[in-house]
């Protein structure tokens, strides 16, 4: 078939993956061909969106402009502009597309920055950059690890290739393998990667016509691919410092008993961190939460930091405490977090090490560190309130100290025994 890519493709993508895309269809310099059988452009579909380890080794090289013989030779440089070309294509898809997710946070004055899709970029090839050439076993092994750089291949070439995750025919590809391309569509579908997406849809942001986020959608991106799955779908706007003003109270008021979290907050330096908290934020004198805490670093660089299973200190929330630090923390210990906000307002700090989190490093810009925009959003539907769950409430015959976790918390810490726990009656069925 004769194939023209830059007039089927040049609007849809980086213009240095349609180049990277010619190399492979057509060949390089005078082995370059005019046309190309439909095979083959079937075959770069398969590869990238379900090939085996070897058959996207052999996309990227040849891609690349590599044989098999330079293959053991490959600088990394080039493989992270691949790979940038890739996230700065799946961005301008998913404005070209304007998808209902996208649009929740596009129209709200979410973008995305070249910047930061360099930053990405980086962050999925960060496993290959301590050398400044790769060999094809460690290049084979960054791939097969490489999950979410497969998410975006895929949501690529599905668009470039016109194809949806519901259309069950893609023999128009080819005539010759319909079979193992409508194979394809069906493992798309069958693990369900259909019903999710790295952009997660933006809730509660209706009546805010232009949000003031420190975020943008490659930031976005990065959080939530790393996000239990259960959380991807969704976020909800639960803070903004920038909507609610400064005030710790307010922050409190707004995230406890909201369920899962993301924080997120930009130091003066321009240094942008944060966590994601599991659980729901309960004020009291113990740390709580689980192993799916993370904390997260998006400026300068894109990192993670999972858990290290040394400990259990993933979060912890106080207030008006004369005897334990008030404020809020994720990781460490008292007076050396891996992320602490001062009960007074704007005031933080980041230690240089944490025992918590795995790879740690400090992700401020110094130590202690003021901040100049802090945000919070609550993932997947809030838990139910104690009238959904059935409870007793205050003034249906409940105790008063259901509704006061803070006394609570501070008789624990004082050694009083909450007398009232044990001799309470059963609910009414």
């Amino acid at each position: 078939m004769t194939f023209i890519s830059q007039k089927l493709w040049g609007s849809q993508m980086d213009a240095r993956l349609l180049q990277y895309i010619n190399n492979y269809l057509f060949g390089r310099a005078e082995q370059r061909m005019t046309t190309v059988d439909l095979e083959r452009f079937a075959e770069l579909f398969v590869f990238c969106t379900r090939g085996t380890v070897d058959e996207k080794v052999k996309v990227l090289l040849t891609s690349l402009g590599k044989s098999e013989e330079e293959c053991n030779d490959i600088p990394y440089n080039l493989v992270k502009e691949y790979v940038e070309t890739i996230v700065s294509s799946y961005m301008k898809i998913q404005k070209l597309s304007n998808s209902k997710h996208y649009k929740s946070w596009a129209g709200k004055g979410c973008s995305t920055h070249t910047q930061n899709s360099q930053r990405l970029a980086e962050s999925l090839t960060r496993d290959l950059a301590g050398d400044s050439v790769i060999s094809r076993r460690l290049l084979e092994t960054w791939l097969q690890g490489s999950t979410v750089l497969g998410q975006l291949l895929l949501f690529v070439f599905m668009h470039l290739y016109n194809i949806s995750h519901k259309d069950k025919s893609a023999a128009v590809l080819s005539e010759k393998q319909p079979t193992s391309i409508e194979a394809d569509q069906s493992s798309v579908e069958s693990d369900g990667t259909k019903e999710r997406s790295l952009v997660p849809y933006c809730r509660g942001l209706d009546l805010i016509p232009s949000y003031p986020s420190i975020l943008d959608l490659n930031q976005i991106v990065f959080i939530n691919a790393h996000l239990p799955q259960q959380y991807q779908v969704e976020w909800r706007f639960l803070f903004s410092s920038e909507i609610h003003g400064e005030s710790f109270s307010t922050l409190i008021g707004r995230i406890v008993n909201q369920g899962p979290s993301v924080i997120v907050l930009e130091d003066r330096s321009g240094y942008v961190f944060g966590g994601f908290a599991p659980a729901n934020w309960t004020l009291g004198p113990n740390f709580f939460g689980d192993d799916s805490s993370f904390l997260f670093t998006l400026s300068p660089r894109m990192r993670i930091f999972p858990s290290t299973g040394y400990n259990q200190h993933f979060q912890y929330l106080n207030l008006h405490q004369q005897t334990m630090p008030n404020g809020l923390a994720m990781g460490g210990q008292h007076n050396f977090c891996g992320l602490w906000l001062d009960a007074e307002y704007g005031k933080g700090h980041s230690s240089e090490s944490c025992t918590t989190f795995s790879g740690y490093q400090q992700m401020s810009h110094t130590k202690e560190f003021h901040f100049r925009h802090l945000e919070v959003w609550g993932l997947g539907q809030p838990p139910p309130t104690p009238q959904e769950r059935g409870e007793r409430v205050i003034g249906k015959g409940g105790s008063i100290l259901d509704g006061n976790a803070e006394s609570k918390a501070m008789l624990k810490m004082a050694g009083k025994t909450i007398h009232s726990e044990g001799l309470r009656e059963p609910p009414n069925t």
